[in-house]
């Protein structure tokens, strides 16, 4: 009699878990039904997620403001894909080489690493996109100016005596920056598209440095270059082609 009353209150605590599995009770016998389907449940999911992981439904080529780069895509539903990719290099040579401030003409030298993930989908079902998505950018951003002895240079009404060559760094300070783009991508046939993308990150305050022989030239150079020619929000444009498997 107590074997069966410790097999009913047995059979009472699984019934309650009825969400993890199946118990019938017969004359003190307590069989889980539902344990095998769970475990089956779990491992086909599992194989899905690793299929899905290692067959991509594209692969795109891109190149912009952020550099040259690629991403691999993993398609979540007809109109939402996951891409990991990078973009990186030296596009300042592509999209603008120096920067001019009160008549002072800084050459720019970038050395671009901006790996991202993001999420691209066509809201409509058609060739708009939106895209968004975070960048972990690693930016090396130099200015610099042609050596100068005893030249005067003014900024904002003041005067300041350089000898020598003026050199900078600029520093954006997220680590992490969030984007948004919208866009188009068409398809050619099959298998290959092309796209195009609009959109800015949010890479927050850029830190400029200036070096030179005048001190107070290199404070007053780098607010200007911070002020004008680095805002909080860096303008994304890019281009590329796709290859859907």
């Amino acid at each position: 009699m107590k074997a069966i009353k410790l097999s009913v209150i047995a059979g009472a605590v699984l019934l309650s878990t009825g969400a993890m599995a199946n118990v019938v009770t017969d004359a003190g016998t307590v069989v889980v039904t539902g344990a095998k389907n769970t475990t089956v449940a779990v491992v086909d999911g599992t194989k899905t997620l690793f299929k899905t992981a290692v067959n991509p439904a594209a692969i795109s080529a891109e190149v912009g403001t952020l550099g040259y780069g690629a991403n691999i895509a993993w398609a979540v539903n007809d109109t939402t894909e996951l891409q990991a990719g990078w973009a990186g290099g030296d596009p300042a040579g592509l999209f603008k080489d120096d920067i001019s401030v009160d008549g002072t003409d800084f050459e720019l030298d970038t050395d671009f690493s901006n790996p991202y993930l993001g999420v691209q989908m066509r809201p409509a079902a058609n060739w708009f996109t939106v895209g968004a998505g975070v960048i972990v950018p690693d930016n090396d951003i130099k200015v610099r100016a042609p050596a100068r002895q005893n030249e005067t240079f003014s900024i904002q009404g003041t005067d300041y005596i350089v000898n020598g060559p003026i050199e900078g760094t600029v520093e954006h300070r997220n680590k992490l920056a969030p984007y948004l783009t919208v866009g188009f991508r068409p398809n050619i046939n099959n298998h290959w598209g092309v796209f195009g993308e609009l959109g800015a990150a949010y890479l927050g305050k850029a830190d400029v440095t200036i070096k030179s022989s005048n001190t107070a030239f290199n404070e007053h150079a780098a607010q200007r270059i911070q002020d004008k020619e680095y805002a909080t929000w860096y303008p994304i444009a890019k281009v590329g082609a796709t290859y859907r498997f």
